[in-house]
Parts: structure tokens; sequence; C-alpha cells
């Protein structure tokens, strides 16, 4: 679980986020949404650790990362997986090299261990039989899938995912979020996701969170979003899916 207690974040005189308060459940997906301005890149690096709150606190099963020193936060982060929004393969690396990468980093697992663990994550994302190949070999679908792999390999109790269907068709977006999904509640991960995908809201939204102007404007499932009564969240919903 994860737990964002009024958080406040300023650049300069612009006030971003304004007392932001929000819980994310293990084992489930939860979406940050909003148009662009609206604090959602913001409050999800604050999550991560990648922004400092001028006030409030994230805690992960407790654990405040604003008030952590170097080696506690190094710690929580081996706790974490990123799924980033160009996938951030390795271009120099094949498939296999780019999940084993942060196996070699930061584990003590010997060879055929860690050689395991990343036969297990790709044929999870099923991308066993092309893990020879480059990224600049495959699909874009396929880097994501890769992504996910390698996003998995540290057995994450967090995952956090910033705009995973981008660029990709409806069919491929469904397969992602499906993943997501699935692992999510596989492993009882801690899932947040940064999207404008109003499929991805629909499909695996556990929990959808709607920031307007630094605020939490409305909060609820992706399927009860057509019953709400929030004219700003309708008008949202509309305009992207055009």
């Amino acid at each position: 679980m994860i737990t964002a207690e009024g958080i406040h974040k300023n650049f300069g005189k612009k006030k971003v986020l304004e007392g932001v308060s929000a819980t994310f459940n293990a084992g489930e997906c939860s979406l940050i949404i909003g148009k662009s301005g609206a604090g959602k890149t913001v409050f999800l690096k604050c999550l991560v650790g990648l922004e400092t709150p001028d006030e409030g606190e994230v805690l992960f099963d407790g654990r405040d990362i604003t008030r952590m020193d170097d080696e506690q936060e190094t710690k929580i982060r081996q706790e974490m997986g990123m799924l980033f929004q160009g996938s951030a393969l390795f271009d120099s690396m094949s498939l296999f090299d780019n999940v084993l990468f942060p196996i070699m980093m930061f584990s003590k697992l010997k060879r055929r261990e860690r050689h395991a663990r990343v036969k297990e994550c790709l044929s999870r994302v099923q991308l066993w039989d092309a893990r020879y190949k480059y990224p600049d070999e495959i699909s874009g679908g396929m880097k994501k899938r890769g992504a996910i792999a390698r996003a998995i390999a540290m057995n994450p109790k967090y995952l956090f995912c910033d705009e995973p269907t981008s660029g990709l068709d409806p069919a491929t977006s469904k397969v992602i979020d499906g993943l997501l999904r699935e692992i999510t509640r596989e492993n009882n991960i801690t899932t947040i996701v940064n999207t404008h995908d109003m499929n991805s809201v629909k499909n695996i939204g556990d929990k959808v969170i709607f920031l307007n102007e630094g605020k939490i404007d409305w909060e609820g499932k992706g399927t009860e979003i057509e019953k709400s009564d929030n004219q700003l969240l309708k008008n949202f919903v509309f305009i992207s899916q055009l």
C-alpha cells in the first residue's frame, strides 16, 4: 500500500499540487488522469521520490519516503518497478540482457538463478522466443512487453507506469492493459498508472483519480465514470476520446 497525505508542491509561485491525499492498495491498478498541467506527472514523481513535496508524506507500507536518508531510499527503490512511456530499453542490449540488467545490479543471485528469473519474466510476457532480439528489431508492443518484463524482474512490491499504452494501437493497448492487470493481481503489487487512455481507465481502473488544477476532483472506479455527475470529469473524458 502507498499512502499520500496532504501533498503540496510549488515551483516558484506556481502551485502544482494543493493538499493531494490518496491511498493506493496492493493488488489493484490505480490510474491517475487529468488534462495537461493538472499536476498528475508531478504527483507521480512525488510518489516515486523523484520530487520532494513541500508539504505532506508519501508512505510505502508506513515508511515515509520523503524523510528517508540515501541508504533507506536506495533500499525502497529496489522494491519498485518502473515502466516508462518510451519503454526505455537499452538499444545496445538484447531483450534478455535488458531484463537481466536490474537483476545483475541489485541482486546477489547466482548465474543460473539470474537466468532462470529472466526466462520467467520474458515467458510471462510471451517474449522468450524473442530473447535475443534488440529493441530496433521488434514492434512497439513487444518493446512495451519487454519493458514490463524488466520492470518486474526484481519482484517489485510497487509498480509505476507512465503512459504504458501511448503510441500503441487499440488491440495492442488491450494486451498491455491485460498484462498489467494480471501481473498486479498475481503478485499483489501496488500498481500506479499515469495515463490519458480512457480504454485503460475502463479496462483496468480498479481506482481512478482525476486531478484538476492540482487537486483531486473525482475518485472512483473506472466503470463508474460514465455514471458520475462531475461535469469537469465528463468533459475531460469526452475530449480524450475524440
